[in-house]
């Protein structure tokens, strides 16, 4: 099987893996947004997603020779290594919990924000266990002021969102009562939390002439989107974020001790887990619980979303190809961050949580976010974007290499 023995190796997989990472969450959210229903979006994801493990696995876990010491991808399947098996199948739990909350959270708090706040926690708790985990291989006189930063950075995070509400709040109050949509001056929480759309074309089209960041503009797209934000309080989209970022926190040091067994599980002479071998089961149970999450949630959905059928997902081909993608982004850069932490440490490999910065990329050119925001909340968002590039270099110049 192939194994990237080198730093300079490693990082470059880190470096491919953000890129895959940031791009993906923008996709799951242009089609939240075009009015595509979360349920049927996860799971046309979770397919693709668990379809790049068996790739990986077969192509990469199959190169070269086995060994008993290094045995490949199908040679590890018949061998008796079910904790370390657990481990990763725990981390694919917790991975798909942990997106599928994410899914909902970009809606209520932004992508741009949501996606910081999220990887400054899985920072701030995944690291800090990794280190301990991989015997200490990074740097602690580095890494750590970089975990500081993160917590920083989580904190300026919640502070654009409460800001950019305010913000939002202001506009909405601002509309005229002989608007396009009629609305008179309001309360955001008074909002009504479904605004209903008398003609969806119609409405496509003024959501393409209206200037973003305008109260226009906001309340069109709340006609458009398939989650409905207006008349939800702050809290809850802050809950989902933190709640996601927590069960993300815990998919890498699972991963971790399935790859290394730091708590000697395995029986005397049994090889370890291949990153391969562990990415594949990793996925299986992400793709399982992520399948049957969200048939459930088809007929009794969140945060009143409109019940549907498996049928009508099926027949539902309406941005498909584009979650499709999505998957295949997640689940390779997924894998390419796994093979960067074998060989560097999987601390700094949660360098690759930078990902934000190309998610803030998309959020702002593609979305419109934080178009025509105050001062208070541009410094806040800068700051917090400049605390977050800060903290990964940090954590990137941490990096160790781990010893064969």
């Amino acid at each position: 099987m192939y194994m990237v023995e080198s730093k300079e190796g490693a990082i470059a997989c880190m470096v491919l893996s953000l890129c895959f990472l940031g791009t993906f969450p923008a996709l799951l959210t242009l089609l939240e947004r075009r009015g595509r229903l979360p349920q049927h979006t996860y799971l046309d994801y979770s397919i693709t997603n668990f379809l790049a493990a068996v790739i990986i696995a077969f192509t990469l876990g199959e190169v070269g020779k086995s060994s008993d010491a290094s045995p490949n991808f199908i040679q590890q399947l018949s061998q008796d290594n079910w904790p370390s098996v657990m481990f990763a199948m725990a981390g694919g739990v917790a991975l798909s919990l942990g997106n599928l909350s994410s899914q909902y959270a970009w809606a209520f708090v932004g992508l741009s924000v949501t996606e910081v706040l999220i990887c400054s926690i899985i920072v701030v708790i995944g690291s800090t266990l990794n280190y301990f985990l991989d015997n200490k291989i990074n740097k602690a006189e580095i890494l750590f002021p970089g975990v500081a930063c993160f917590v920083i950075a989580v904190c300026l995070g919640s502070a654009v969102h409460s800001s950019n509400t305010a913000d939002n709040k202001a506009k909405l109050n601002s509309l005229s009562a002989n608007s396009d949509k009629e609305l008179k001056p309001i309360d955001v929480a008074g909002f009504p939390s479904r605004v209903e759309s008398t003609d969806p074309e119609n409405a496509d089209g003024s959501l393409r002439k209206a200037e973003a960041g305008t109260a226009d503009f906001l309340v069109q797209l709340e006609n458009r989107r398939s989650i409905k934000v207006f008349g939800k309080g702050t809290v809850i989209g802050l809950c989902l974020t933190f709640f996601a970022g927590v069960s993300l926190s815990l998919f890498s040091p699972a991963f971790n001790l399935a790859t290394n067994d730091q708590w000697h599980t395995l029986k005397k002479g049994v090889p370890h887990l291949a990153v391969y071998t562990a990415f594949f089961y990793f996925s299986a149970s992400c793709f399982v619980i992520a399948i049957v999450l969200n048939i459930i949630f088809l007929y009794r959905p969140l945060l009143n979303l409109p019940k549907t059928t498996f049928k009508a997902y099926l027949n539902d081909w309406n941005g498909r190809g584009w979650a499709f993608l999505a998957g295949f982004l997640c689940g390779f850069g997924n894998g390419l961050e796994f093979m960067g932490g074998q060989a560097a440490g999987y601390a700094a490999a949660d360098s690759v949580q930078a990902f934000p910065l190309v998610s803030t990329f998309w959020g702002v050119v593609l979305f419109g976010e934080y178009r025509r925001s105050s001062r208070r909340t541009y410094v806040l968002l800068v700051s917090m974007l400049f605390m977050f590039t800060a903290a990964v270099g940090i954590l990137m110049a941490s990096s160790g290499h781990r010893k064969p």
